[in-house]
């Protein structure tokens, strides 16, 4: 399974083509090669495999961000749980 993850644009790099993107704290360089509208810094974006797909509101952003990082808190629960081996 494939997910594309909302990103904001920091910077944009015209004579590459390309966007510094921040995405959930981590700072990334994306390329604008798939996309047929303008973007701007501040605007979000869907990022998938290095690549922006399009744009996404802020808000559908905001709530998408939030959703991945209650999945990975409970990712995070779900290890903790787990019986860990250590070497003896």
């Amino acid at each position: 399974m494939c997910l594309a993850i909302p990103s904001k644009i920091i910077q944009i790099d015209k004579t590459t083509n390309s966007v510094t993107l921040e995405t959930m704290g981590v700072q990334r360089q994306a390329s604008l090669d798939l996309m047929d509208e303008e973007v701007h810094i501040g605007e979000y974006v869907l990022l998938h495999i290095g690549y922006v797909m399009s744009k996404i509101d802020e808000k559908d952003a905001q709530e998408s961000i939030k959703l991945y990082r209650q999945m990975i808190e409970s990712m995070d629960e779900e290890y903790e749980d787990l019986p860990h081996q250590t070497k003896e």
